[in-house]
């Protein structure tokens, strides 16, 4: 089989594009550039969340087409959350409110299934930030280290694009950033993405985002109650992480939140 068979593909990533596979499955095709470790590595993750009892797909084997890896899914048919906010913005509160309620019931979740350490994660991510001044590195890891620990289900990159709107209900998708570690930290994962500005984005859905992750903090505290001055503190670690990602749209305003908090 090669590439050009499988026909257009259904959606676009930055490290994959998905195409249709066998009736109830797709087929998460990795960049050439993308590792065999790194595709071996998501399907180990997602085998081990989809253990948890969680809304997630089903992931089945690895496969090789033209020297690409892919992985298997099960297929959900629905619009993710950001793109259903998009033609229906006079739904984000209760959007808002489906986001905390997915979140919460993760970092509740007994079933913990074998994931790397968030701390270690995030440590490695901000060591690898090219953009980041010696300095604030050195200031990241210090504060990352002086940080409380967890042992909690992460989803590392949790937002309405990772949601998908089923007939079912909502299913999250994209495990590959999964650890597990402080539910703080992963509050203050989706905080960063939800704030950061996007040159691309109209100024709609930017006030949609802004009142979007209000109502999802509000509801999130209500069903996980934390420490508010902890999560304020996870913000600048979280954010240096990110810049390792080297979107550059972003960097300047990562490097701002970054500065405001370590310095």
């Amino acid at each position: 089989m090669s590439v050009k068979s499988l026909g257009k593909p259904i959606a676009l990533g930055r490290t994959a594009e998905i195409y249709p596979w066998k009736e109830d499955q797709v087929l998460k095709l990795f960049k050439d550039w993308f590792s065999a470790d790194g595709a071996k590595y998501e399907a180990q993750i997602a085998r081990s969340v989809h253990t948890s009892g969680l809304p997630v797909p089903a992931v089945g084997e690895v496969v090789e087409i033209n020297g690409r890896l892919g992985l298997i899914y099960e297929r959900v048919e629905g619009p993710s959350m950001l793109e259903y906010l998009l033609t229906k913005p006079w739904t984000f509160n209760r959007e808002a409110r489906v986001l905390a309620e997915l979140h919460a019931d993760m970092h509740s979740s007994n079933i913990l299934p074998e994931l790397p350490s968030q701390r270690q994660r995030l440590g490695d991510k901000i060591r690898s930030a090219t953009v980041l001044p010696p300095d604030l590195r050195e200031a990241g890891l210090r504060s990352l280290s002086q940080m409380p620990d967890g042992s909690q289900l992460c989803h590392g990159d949790f937002h309405p694009g990772n949601i998908l709107i089923a007939a079912r209900g909502p299913i999250i998708i994209d495990w590959i950033d999964a650890t597990l570690g402080n539910p703080l930290a992963d509050v203050a994962r989706t905080w960063v993405i939800l704030s950061e500005p996007r040159l691309s984005i109209p100024w709609v859905a930017k006030v949609l985002r802004s009142r979007l992750l209000k109502s999802y903090l509000k509801r999130y505290f209500q069903l996980h109650p934390g420490d508010q001055g902890q999560f304020t503190a996870w913000l600048p670690i979280v954010a240096a992480a990110r810049l390792n990602e080297n979107i550059l749209e972003t960097q300047e305003w990562l490097l701002a939140q970054v500065k405001a908090g370590l310095s």
